[in-house]
């Protein structure tokens, strides 16, 4: 059955983009494992702005031990033993040498510590986004996240803020990861006037992560860290590896984990009043995500629904939508209409599994 769809998908459109990038890589004491000295420590606020090796910091930051805090809290940190917590307006920052004009995406596992609404600002001046943790995607609270950039100068400053003010001055963001990734940006082909269909290009994965990395909401195209796509729904869409996931095609796809809030969109070009034939599967990521799905896509005046029932055992189907274009740019649109939750773990959201998108000229 693989054989006969990957058969059936290279007669619809041939070729893929393939991708290599320089620099993937954490950055320097990115795992926050290489610890302020212990006089530049009080209980666990670090003191002096350039006490945390290779990060210099601003405002209330801690130095947190994951597991049992004092007062009775828990701490998660997925990525190692050691993390930040960002006080009321404080931040980290670092300075990291890239080629002015090329792409970049970072990748950090970030949580919400207390019950109050945190937002996380990410920046690299003069970009920035705001990202609300306060919807948990996994229940134990280990979400890792992906922001895209592009660069302006040779040296990128990149900084993690707490923009936000809470009651309690020590609440604020848990950073316990960053890596940043090169990306190079994918380019429609003869074959497919998609753009990385495949998501075969996108953000730094971390070897150790089995949760996935969040794509945030309302990313445009033009710096996403996922090239090519915008996410513009009001919740993330999920990328995901073939090292920890059923992926159908490739080494990645996505998981729409959010129903209708958790939608993922491309604009192509297009020459007004041609046909052409958009294909894509439908899967589950085989982990623990049952139940009967639907994905809805949309291009131009045209829409399709796709059901698919999952027993979790990482199938998939593969659906297709003839439109015509109305004008020289075409937005296709997909999402899950369904909400889900893992079924060994009702506080982890989960979704179908989307991948090997692709459009094609009807001659």
């Amino acid at each position: 059955m693989r054989a006969l769809l990957v058969l059936v998908f290279g007669l619809f459109c041939a070729g893929r983009l393939l991708s290599s990038q320089e620099l993937d890589e954490f950055l320097p004491n990115g795992s926050f494992e290489i610890a302020p000295q212990p006089s530049k420590l009080n209980k666990t606020r670090i003191l002096g702005k350039h006490s945390l090796p290779h990060w210099t910091i601003h405002g209330l930051v801690e130095y947190i031990s994951g597991g049992p805090q004092p007062g009775g809290m828990f701490f998660a940190v997925a990525h190692g033993v050691h993390a930040v917590r960002l006080g009321n307006e404080a931040s980290i920052s670092q300075n990291v040498t890239v080629k002015a004009g090329s792409f970049y995406s970072l990748t950090f596992g970030a949580s919400r510590t207390c019950a109050q609404d945190e937002v996380l600002r990410v920046s690299v001046p003069p970009f920035y986004g705001d990202l609300p943790l306060q919807t948990l995607y996994s229940s134990d609270g280990g979400d890792t996240y992906a922001w895209g950039f592009k660069a302006t100068a040779a040296i990128a400053q990149i900084i993690l803020h707490n923009i936000g003010i809470q009651e309690d001055p020590t609440c604020g963001p848990l950073i316990d990861a960053v890596a940043i990734k090169e990306l190079l940006i994918p380019r429609p082909t003869r074959g497919n006037i998609a753009k990385n269909g495949g998501f075969e290009v996108g953000p730094h994965v971390f070897k150790n992560s089995t949760s996935g990395t969040l794509l945030p909401p309302k990313q445009q195209d033009v710096n996403s860290p996922l090239p090519g796509w915008i996410i513009e729904s009001l919740k993330a869409v999920k990328f995901i590896d073939s090292a920890h996931f059923s992926v159908p095609f490739g080494r990645y796809a996505v998981e729409l984990l959010a129903g209708r809030e958790s939608a993922i969109a491309q604009v192509i070009r297009t020459i007004p009043n041609k046909s052409y034939n958009l294909t894509f599967v439908v899967g589950d990521a085989k982990n623990g995500c049952h139940g009967d799905m639907l994905v809805e896509a949309f291009a131009a005046n045209a829409t399709t629904k796709v059901p698919f029932h999952s027993i979790g055992a990482g199938q998939f189907v593969a659906a297709n939508l003839q439109f015509k274009a109305s004008g020289i740019r075409t937005r296709i649109t997909f999402f899950s209409s369904f909400y889900h939750t893992k079924v060994n773990d009702l506080g982890s959201l989960c979704g179908p599994v989307l991948d090997e998108v692709r459009v094609c000229p009807i001659s």
